[in-house]
């Protein structure tokens, strides 16, 4: 884990573009609700023809590593695959959404996803946008070189250098070979919620946030169109207030979404899945190593026995940052162990009562029977190696761990509630 060294040029200061008018636009966590839907319906459902009409007209920008991508494929990746998603607040003209006037554009949600190399496991991580990190140096998407700098705001990498610089960050951040990359607007949250009929979230208590505009009592809510886009992006109205509860919220709807595109019938319908896709893919910018349709292909094959219960939504273990208020850093101990899990491929399961600032478990609801557990092992330690032992478990018996509850998360075939707020 890289120490953070407060530069007296940067300590204090959020590194971000100037607001003319604040709002917070920065919860657009359907990047992979987006990407998962696309790429199960392009292998599973639809031919590969279909998603080269789809990927025709798609934005695409280069990384800088294609030369250092894995012969076996997006697939077949030793050690697994790394995708990261970014939802920026990007405005693009003729949008479906007033959602304030902004200089600048930022990586507001970023989440990183790990299929392990056998397919059992998908680990979705989310890291704070008031996270503060010592940026590496990078060359952004218009071939800009930008030295590295110490004490910046994760959601300021984007409109400094656009995709590649924001994998470059969370390469130096993580450890992880990062060869596959999107971003999403706004406008793809909108049309993705409409193609799937709304998404059902439970709320605890009313949320009612002035500053998005959403104002939902408490119960079951079926979201979708701007309704959805609100409550991903609602801060005040959840739990304490704060980035972290909302990234635990946004868990709510996106377990719920994963649950509907696999369990609810939506894979049986071609129709529904060829407008989830399309909606998408036409809000999407995509890595050049991502946007071929032969790629999409190959991670919607490996995704397409996945169940509920194998998604991990992950929150980058971070703690509050001693020098700035409303800033965090991260929690050295656990991100290291977060980290050293997903550098083996380890399998992991969740610590009791991991749910996050913004979530509970929603007891209305039976929870999810457990499959017999596999073989259990203790947490990887950073850099560690696991000696070979007898009777170790095989590829088709892996070992799984437990994560610290102190990193919080859930599992999509988990149902939870947004615990709302009264400070709306």
């Amino acid at each position: 884990m890289p120490s953070l060294r407060r530069s007296p040029r940067t300590r204090g200061v959020a590194r971000h573009g100037r607001l003319r008018r604040r709002r917070p636009v920065g919860s657009l966590l359907t990047g992979l609700a987006a990407a998962l839907a696309v790429l199960l319906v392009s292998g599973a459902s639809l031919s590969a023809i279909a998603a080269r009409q789809l990927t025709s007209s798609v934005t695409s920008v280069a990384l800088g590593n294609e030369t250092s991508v894995p012969e076996e494929g997006i697939g077949a990746m030793p050690g697994g695959a790394n995708v990261l998603l970014i939802g920026s607040d990007q405005r693009d003209p003729g949008s479906a959404v007033d959602a304030g006037v902004v200089d600048g554009v930022r990586n507001d949600v970023n989440i990183l996803v790990h299929l392990s190399e056998d397919h059992s496991q998908l680990t979705a991580v989310s890291f704070p946008r008031d996270l503060m990190i010592d940026r590496p140096a990078c060359t952004g998407d218009d071939g800009t070189a930008h030295p590295a700098a110490s004490y910046q705001q994760f959601n300021s990498l984007y409109e400094l250098g656009g995709v590649s610089c924001t994998v470059a960050a969370v390469e130096g951040l993580t450890g992880l070979s990062v060869y596959y990359a999107g971003m999403i607007t706004f406008d793809g949250v909108i049309e993705m919620s409409n193609a799937l009929g709304g998404v059902d979230v439970c709320v605890t208590q009313r949320i009612r946030d002035t500053d998005t505009g959403l104002d939902l009592s408490a119960g079951t809510h079926s979201l979708q169109g701007k309704d959805a886009l609100e409550f991903l992006r609602t801060r005040h109205g959840v739990g304490d207030g704060s980035d972290l509860a909302r990234i635990s919220s946004q868990q709510v709807f996106l377990s719920s979404m994963m649950r509907k595109i696999i369990s609810g019938g939506t894979l049986g319908s071609p129709t529904t899945l060829y407008k989830l896709a399309s909606a998408a893919l036409g809000n999407m910018t995509l890595s050049t190593s991502l946007s071929s349709p032969d790629t999409l292909v190959s991670l919607a094959l490996a995704l397409k026995d996945l169940t509920p219960a194998d998604i991990v939504f992950v929150q980058y273990p971070v703690v509050d940052d001693p020098d700035q208020a409303g800033r965090v850093v991260p929690s050295e101990a656990d991100a290291a162990t977060l980290e050293a899990a997903l550098q083996a491929d380890q399998s992991f399961t969740l610590g009791d009562d991991a749910a996050g600032r913004g979530s509970t478990v929603d007891e209305s609801v039976p929870a999810p029977e457990a499959a017999a557990p596999p073989a259990e092992t203790s947490a990887p330690e950073a850099g560690a190696t696991a000696p070979a032992t007898e009777g170790a478990p095989t590829a088709t018996t892996p070992a799984t761990t437990t994560l610290p509850s102190t990193i919080t998360g859930q599992t999509a075939a988990e149902s939870t509630c947004s615990v709302g707020s009264s400070r709306g």
